[in-house]
């Protein structure tokens, strides 16, 4: 596989002279949080974690996407945090863009560097640490795991990108594919995160309509993106946040690949109410 960029925010304060007209836009089917808006002003830190900050990209919110919360983590040298997470339900993602990240779980270390995925199944008390030189800029995708009575729950993975070989669509030449960190027919997982790519001119050609939940943040490239019944242009950087049965379709820019990470929830029952 070709070396892969990465786009993450560096955060900064816009200028005084800077005009306030952007791309940012929130609808009850969407959201787009363009790289722009990825500023100090709106970062925030968290109990137990040490030199760090970050974005919060999505989080649960009523009559909007329910299932997850996805934040984009930046780990000074030095810093990290050994209780990372204090929900013992919640499993995690973790994907990183920039910098190295090791994670300590079961007596063992594995870092990630660009490129690098870590499945953390529920309740499993790893730790993080940034002892590289540079910032650690990650992804952190969390769910409330969906236990299924007869079905395991999933062990931790360390992988990286570059060692899967992106799964083709049919009927495209290869220019839509997709990088699957975990066997989509594997239902003790309960949520997917992937990475989508579409080579210049590439089209994803409906309006996908469906009950998964979407946080896309795009990786590299630009495209023009359908979404509910508005075409927004999107590129490297920005987040696109979308509810249960936003239609979806897709366009890619060119001149180089168009790339996002891609969350969906997967592989359970609708939940009933009572």
């Amino acid at each position: 596989m070709t070396d892969r960029t990465y786009v993450a925010p560096k955060g900064g304060a816009p200028l005084q002279t800077q005009l306030l007209t952007g791309r940012a836009v929130f609808t009850e089917a969407y959201a787009v949080i363009p790289r722009g808006v990825m500023m100090d002003i709106v970062t925030s830190c968290l109990p137990f974690w040490n030199d760090t900050r970050l974005w919060v990209l999505a989080r649960p919110l009523s009559g909007f996407a329910e299932t997850f919360s996805q934040y984009i983590m930046e780990v000074a040298p030095g810093g990290g945090s050994e209780r990372p997470e204090l929900d013992p339900a919640a499993e995690g993602v973790l994907f990183v863009m920039e910098g190295e990240a090791t994670v300590e779980l079961d007596g063992q270390s594995h870092v990630l560097s660009p490129g690098g995925y870590a499945y953390l199944p529920p309740a499993s008390a790893w730790r993080l640490s940034n002892k590289g030189s540079d910032p650690a800029r990650f992804h952190w995708i969390r769910k409330a795991y969906e236990k299924v009575d007869g079905l395991d729950v999933p062990e931790a993975l360390f992988l990286n990108e570059k060692d899967i070989a992106p799964a083709p669509m049919a009927h495209t030449e290869g220019k839509w594919a997709t990088t699957r960190f975990v066997d989509p027919s594997d239902l003790r997982h309960d949520m997917h995160v992937t990475i989508v790519t579409l080579e210049p001119g590439a089209v994803i050609p409906f309006a996908e309509t469906h009950v998964m939940e979407h946080g896309l943040y795009v990786l590299e490239g630009k495209a023009v993106y359908r979404l509910n019944q508005d075409w927004v242009e999107v590129e490297a950087g920005d987040f696109m946040w979308l509810r249960a049965f936003c239609p979806q379709a897709c366009y890619a820019g060119g001149p180089g690949s168009f790339r996002y990470l891609l969350y969906k929830d997967v592989n359970r029952h609708m939940k009933l109410s009572r």
